[in-house]
């Protein structure tokens, strides 16, 4: 796999004006070593995906991977598939990620089919699936959007499918919103980003990222009919979920 290693230094020196964060192709050349080093537990989280997926994947089915960036997820799950007849289909929105996903798809040695799609994941039809993943990506659609979105991968999913959903969290709490807060901050400090690139990107990410609670998380799945949505992996604010139809 050709995915590029470059460092992520976007946000190493002073910008005047800060813009929103957008998934182009600077952000592609350096997304490997800024997700490793922004989200605490992501390797975890991956390896569990492909573990996850050799579980739930069912023969003659479907397994989205929405909001793939460069496939890392979609790898893992490709990985350990091992039933008959059974493709991922890998979509995101942003051209440059794709064009890369293409590139590390075609010198992956495994066997299970991926088709890439560039689109926005609100307009793709979920069908026949046994596995959906939103790996980080429910984040940045609008909260209004997220309920029909939701609903419309639960109707897609076969009986005994699951959605595994990654997200950072929010706490209502203030106290432990702030220390969540501090200890993300402290992760990225270890991973030896500065202050000031902290700082930058937190603020390129304001209104970008929409961060809710667990409980919030849980009672809209539950509302869009599924049965059961518990966390199975947390690190500080970084949380992964399995629902269950």
């Amino acid at each position: 796999m050709s995915t590029l290693k470059h460092q992520d230094t976007l946000y190493a020196s002073p910008v005047g004006t800060i813009s929103a964060f957008k998934f182009d192709e600077s952000v592609v050349n350096v997304f490997p070593d800024m997700i490793q080093r922004s989200v605490p537990g992501y390797r975890a989280i991956i390896s569990a995906i492909g573990l996850l997926a050799e579980q739930y994947a069912q023969e003659d089915s479907v397994c989205y991977d929405l909001g793939c960036s460069l496939g890392a997820a979609t790898l893992s799950m490709r990985h350990h598939i091992s039933v008959d007849n059974c493709k991922i289909v890998a979509v995101d929105s942003s051209e440059a990620m794709v064009k890369q996903l293409e590139e590390n798809i075609s010198q992956d040695g495994a066997e299970v089919d991926v088709e890439c799609l560039c689109a926005d994941i609100r307009d793709i039809a979920i069908n026949n699936a046994s596995v959906v993943v939103l790996n980080f990506t429910l984040q940045f659609i609008p909260i209004a959007d997220r309920k029909k979105f939701l609903k419309t991968i639960y109707q897609g999913l076969l009986p005994g499918g699951i959605l595994i959903l990654s997200e950072k969290l929010k706490f209502d709490d203030v106290r432990q919103q702030q220390l969540q807060t501090d200890l993300h901050h402290l992760f990225k400090k270890s991973e030896g980003y500065s202050d000031l690139e902290i700082s930058q990107k937190r603020s390129a990410l304001e209104n970008v990222l929409l961060a809710e609670t667990f409980v919030t998380h849980q009672q809209r799945l539950t509302d869009v009919g599924f049965s059961s949505t518990e966390v199975w992996f947390q690190y500080f604010n970084f949380a992964s979920m399995i629902a269950l139809k």
